[in-house]
């Protein structure tokens, strides 16, 4: 039996210190012999859950523990330059009542304590100190500090309060020996990191010995702790790596927390620990008596749902069937026998399973939504419910779409299903506050999450810290692989997959320390941060369940569990998820009603509106739900869609792995000769997408339809493939194959028939969400086919802070022959409007559109408008506006941007801001003040004089060059309003480049060499961190969109001339895979005039045989991909009638004599 346990250990979660990842730590403890371990993460109790499980499986008594902060006074006192010092102090609970208490501890130091530190002070120790044991800490804590100044009296003051808060008993002198005297002889090289482990040494010794005097003197145990940090000694360069990356130094330098110069932070055996302190066997004999008096059994895997109030004296059960059949009433839905039968069979697995409480609260906070206006949608499997149907939670009839419910729910199911619900984005809080205010703001938080190091991360991390080159670390990360479908791609898994880094891994040295080092820190805890969509409503106090705290912002309250373990410990996540297509709806159709007085009820319109399919097969999908983007549409002209089913599987296909079957969908479509079944048993459900298997669901009904599985196996299969274990891939493979054989099917179709749906089983869509997700895609090309400007308006409303997608819009909306209005102090609201203009209905910008133009400016501005009529003039104006709420940064904003066009030249009211401003001022003055003068008349008449004057004044000065003009417009619009300047060029771009930015697609464009045109609307210049060489991230713009442009050290210094703000360039380089969109890694840059000039000897332009069919097509191209280079490359196909097209190829090849005699021989002519 061990006779020491580790009492003071920090994990991953005391974040960007502790390293230790919990099963390693366990594990380590477990091969120590230790029977018990504790964890004490710096102010929070983040790992606590996974702690406790990893302990329980592994046979290790769990120490729920936390190192808290001690104020110096109060907990509420927050004064700068007083309240900035913090103490440590170690608590563990010893039973479930402690594990409580300390929760509510470290939510009271989060919520009400926080001054840099979450803190809290000894009085709300002595409210919660039940079950509760204290250390006096580390080097850090008050005790501690005493010692060090050598105030004894001090420290017996100090031990004296927290002895009488948490009893006799309860409260341990903490010592540590962390070896700083043995270390400091290896670093006396350098003098600062000598001395300062000298000095540490001597600190740590002032403490023990003071320790020993109060255990003498005040009776109060001793008791040895190791500062755990990692858990083996080789680990202390990675922890030393994420503390680098959390103070923001370098490992080279040496004024920082340095742990790496004493590396003893580790788990040390009970030997080591004894060994250490042989002189006070009491200190770690004492750890044995702390561990045997903890037992904390922490109830796990229940559901408790919050309490919903139902009438008396019915039951939940009783109040969801009522409300159900009153549901499919009010949906205006025969009650057929086969409906009455599917809603009988859900409600009776919904009873069984206990899950009517669930189903009531969704039902809810979803109807008020509804009622306030609030459009929402389900994803996920919930709308395989009849029962969600009826009471409204979702706006997808199951048994129209064929959707089965044990999909998401079923008798062998262990856990409960979740209901994911979309909200509009721009009123998603105000659910959020619904339910906050019905149930009680100490039961209802949003869920914690964390942000992790992974592998790509972990390398630019570690390398910045190491002091690598940015390009050369750069380099590094994108030779990991992208991970796909939701899986992470490992270092470890990147090392064999990418053959090139591998290699490099073997032979450079360099490379080697920086991914072994990287390796370490992957996927360790980074920070906390609020879940994009979990919601959690208990039915008590929260902290009876999770500690909570703010979020970095400081304005939602947050749990410290994640959602796996909020579900652990027996709370409901619900998932509030916000879309900005859902907000463009309800403000289309909020606009629909006040200009045209209609009122639309998205979910009665007709389900086969053909001006709706037409749209979508023309490929105008701009601002559509899900079908949107260049491959998109693509596929969607060639298909022409011609009901939901169509949209639904386009939305399924459109992804890595499944898109492969596009194609072949299309012809099916087109051509319904070629519809043909794999087996006539699969018709039933792959008739709406002419026998293509395209849903997950296809594959689970397969399973059970052919290879006779049940749905719990069926489900079992379905996650088995998901997961690519190989041993239960091949588990399944050899049960399916068996099960089809005893249904009658030969062993070889068999075989076909498992090649056939394993994609799908690991990467097909849901077919519930893809039914929602349909819905929700349709109504957006009703709105946007039948209420055109409404719609428009809304997308530009909804996309007002982002220029691209408003500079998208605006191009959308002159296709569409959609006037767009510039901002205009007399006409434009906040937002954009539909206002009439020659008798046409057309789209006003917003003032908001206006950089500088803040709320109180337009406040100001509309509320003088509406009082006192428009604005005259430029004068008029400023005399009657407040010049304080609307300054010179605004009022220059307002005229660059457009907005006072009206009352003359911009150029000419720039110049004259100073003077008109002086006189509004004066002015504006007098008005407020209310004086007058018995020579009103006069002054009137010599102001008339002034206007006049004033006006020729304006007239006198010139307008500035259009160029400027457009300029100023991107300055403060973010985009080109009136013209974009790459329009006269156009022809002469589509001649030089390959593509335009909109016809990017993140899905496929990563590491493709592109060429591409456009104007230059912003530049960051930046240092490399090592070599201080200067390079830039610039945005392009071309007249579909904006794409970021990276541009390293050596082609900066070659092209840094030509890159300013408003140059037109030409851009040849790879395309990466960033965050959101494509970063284009710029390897030429050329002016356009140079481009223009020598052109054509950097293009291909290769004229394809008439008629030619798909095989040759396919030769050629394969012929040029094999061939890459620089050059950019133009197929030209010949019409029937003469004329011909001109296409780019999305990748680059090198011109040669060789290659061009390939392509004449295959009949091409080559230019």
């Amino acid at each position: 039996m061990s006779d020491f346990v580790h009492l003071h250990v920090h994990s991953e979660f005391s974040l960007l210190d502790g390293l230790s990842k919990i099963p390693k730590l366990v594990a380590q403890a477990k091969q120590l012999g230790m029977k018990s371990l504790a964890i004490t993460d710096h102010g929070g109790l983040y790992g606590a859950i996974k702690f406790y499980k990893e302990c329980k499986a592994e046979g290790i008594n769990p120490i729920i523990g936390c190192e808290v902060y001690i104020a110096k006074r109060f907990l509420k006192d927050k004064e700068a330059g007083v309240d900035n010092e913090n103490f440590h102090l170690t608590l563990l609970a010893t039973n479930f009542e402690g594990y409580q208490n300390l929760m509510r501890l470290v939510t009271i130091a989060h919520l009400e304590g926080f001054y840099y530190r979450p803190r809290l002070d000894k009085q709300t120790l002595s409210k919660y100190s039940d079950g509760l044991i204290a250390l006096s800490g580390c080097s850090s804590s008050e005790i501690s500090k005493a010692f060090i100044a050598s105030d004894l009296n001090k420290a017996k003051e100090i031990a004296g309060e927290y002895k009488k808060i948490f009893g006799k008993n309860n409260f341990y002198l903490e010592v540590q020996r962390h070896l700083y005297k043995q270390f400091a002889a290896a670093h006396q090289e350098n003098s600062e990191i000598y001395a300062q482990l000298n000095r540490m040494a001597n600190e740590e010794v002032q403490v023990v010995e003071g320790a020993k005097e109060l255990w003498r003197d005040l009776d109060i145990p001793l008791l040895a702790t190791n500062d755990v940090h990692y858990v083996l000694p080789n680990d202390a360069q990675a922890q030393d790596v994420i503390v680098c990356v959390q103070t923001g130094k370098m490992l080279s330098d040496i004024k920082r927390l340095r742990m790496i110069d004493s590396p003893t932070y580790y788990l040390k055996s009970p030997a080591e620990m004894a060994e250490l302190f042989e002189d006070i066997p009491e200190a770690c004999e004492n750890t044995l008596k702390i561990a045997a008096r903890i037992n904390i059994e922490i109830p796990l895997g229940r559901i408790s749902f919050p309490s919903f109030p139902v009438p008396d004296p019915t039951t939940p059960d009783k109040y969801l069937q009522k409300l159900c059949m009153q549901g499919l009433k009010k949906r205006l839905i025969k009650i057929t026998p086969e409906l009455k039968e599917r809603l009988e069979y859900e409600l009776s697995v919904i009873f069984k399973k206990g899950y009517s409480t669930y189903f009531l609260v969704v039902a809810d906070f979803v109807n008020w939504s509804r009622e306030k206006g609030i459009i929402s949608t389900t994803r996920g499997s919930a709308s395989g419910s009849l029962v969600a149907y009826a009471l409204g939670i979702t706006n997808v009839n199951p048994l129209y779409f064929k959707l089965p419910f044990e999909r998401f729910l079923n008798l062998y199911r262990p856990t409960l299903p979740d209901i994911d619900v979309d909200f509009a984005d721009n009123r998603r809080d105000e659910v959020i506050a619904y339910v906050r205010e019905k149930y009680g703001l100490s039961k209802v938080a949003q869920i914690g999450t964390f942000g992790t190091m992974m592998a790509r991360a972990a390398v630019r991390d570690v390398s910045r810290v190491m002091g690598w080159p940015y390009s050369k670390a750069d380099r590094i990360a994108k030779m990991i692989p992208i991970g796909a479908q939701g899986f992470h791609m490992s270092l470890d898994s990147a090392k064999k997959l990418n053959r090139d880094l591998g290699i490099l891994y073997e032979q450079d040295e360099e490379v080697k320390e920086l991914l072994d080092l990287a390796e370490k820190v992957e996927g360790n805890a980074r920070h906390v941060s609020v879940h994009a969509a979990g919601v959690v409503i208990a039915p008590e106090n929260l902290t009876d369940y999770s500690p909570l705290q703010k979020e970095t912002t400081q304005e939602k309250i947050i749990t410290q569990y994640d959602m796996y373990d909020i579900e652990e410990v027996g709370l409901v996540k619900m998932d509030f998820l916000g879309i900005r297509n859902l907000s463009i709806l309800g403000h289309a159709v909020e606009i629909a009603a006040e200009v045209t007085g209609e009122k639309i009820d998205l979910l009665k319109i007709e389900t086969d509106n053909k001006k709706a399919f037409d749209l979508l097969a023309k490929g105008e999908t701009m601002g559509l739900f899900q079908l949107s983007g260049s491959g998109m549409t693509r596929y969607l002209k060639e298909l022409k869609p011609t009901n939901v089913f169509d949209i639904m599987a386009m939305i399924s296909l459109f992804r890595p792995g499944p898109m492969n079957s596009i194609p072949e969908f299309i012809e099916r479509k087109r051509s319904p000769n070629r519809i043909k079944y794999f087996d006539v048993r699969m018709e039933s459900y792959l008739k709406e997408s002419y026998g293509v298997i395209v849903y997950q669901d296809d594959v689970l009904l397969t399973a059970i339809n052919i290879a006779g599985y049940s749905w719990e196996e069926a489900d079992k299969f379905r996650k088995a493939m998901g997961k690519k274990i190989p041993a239960e891939m091949s588990k399944q493979k050899e049960k399916f194959l068996d099960g089809c054989v005893k249904n009658g099917m030969r062993i070889q179709k068999a075989e076909e028939l498992f090649k056939l749906i394993e994609p799908f089983a690991a990467y097909g869509f849901n077919k519930a969400h893809a039914a929602s997700y349909a819905v929700i895609a349709y109504q957006t090309a009703y709105m946007k086919a039948n209420f055109p400007v409404e719609f428009m308006t809304a997308v530009m409303t909804a996309e007002s802070d982002d220029p691209d997608k408003i500079a998208a819009a605006v191009a959308e909306c002159a296709r569409m022959q959609i006037l767009v209005l510039p901002p205009d102090v007399n006409f434009s609201t906040v937002g954009f409007a539909i206002e009439k203009s020659n008798g046409k209905r057309a789209t006003r910008f917003g003032l908001s559109a206006i950089k500088n133009v803040g709320k109180a400016a337009m406040e100001a501005i509309i509320t003088e408008r509406e009082n006192q009529g428009r604005f005259k003039s430029l004068r008029d104006f400023v005399s009657r506006v407040n010049l304080r709420v609307v300054n010179r940064k605004t009022l220059e904003s307002l005229i660059k941007a457009g907005a006072m066009d009206q009352f003359g030249r911009r150029n000419a009211m720039l110049k004259v801001i100073d003077e008109i401003r002086t006189s509004g001022v004066s002015l504006s003055k007098t008005i407020a003040e209310g004086q007058s003068s018995l020579f009103d008349g006069e002054e009137l008449e010599t102001k008339e004089v002034s206007d006049s004057s004033f006006k020729l004044l304006l007239d006198s000065i010139s307008e500035a060059p259009k160029e400027e003009l457009l300029s100023w417009e991107r300055e403060l619009l973010g985009f080109y309003l009136t013209e974009h300047p790459l329009i006269k060029f156009e022809r002469q771009l589509s001649q030089i480049t390959t593509s335009q930015i909109n016809d990017i697609d993140q899905v496929a464009s990563n590491n493709k060499t592109i060429r591409i045109g456009g104007i230059i609307s912003s530049i960051r210049k930046t240092l490399t961190k090592v070599r201080k060489e200067e390079m830039c991230f610039l945005k392009l713009q071309d007249t579909t969109g904006t794409l970021e442009v990276l541009v390293f050290p050596k082609v900066y210094a070659q092209t840094r001339s030509i890159l300013i703000t408003d140059q037109i360039v030409v851009i040849s380089g790879k395309l990466e895979a960033g965050e959101q969109t494509p970063v284009l890694i710029a390897e030429n840059i050329m002016s356009l005039e140079e481009s223009l000039e020598g052109g054509h000897d950097n293009v291909l332009e290769v004229t394809v045989p008439k008629n030619a069919d798909r095989l040759l097509l396919s030769k050629i191209y394969q012929i040029l991909k094999e061939n890459p280079g620089d050059d950019s490359i133009f197929l030209v196909l010949q019409g029937e009638n003469g004329n011909s097209k001109k296409f780019p190829v999305p990748f680059g090849t090198t011109k040669s004599e060789q290659l061009a005699e390939v392509l004449l021989e295959l009949g091409c002519q080559v230019n």
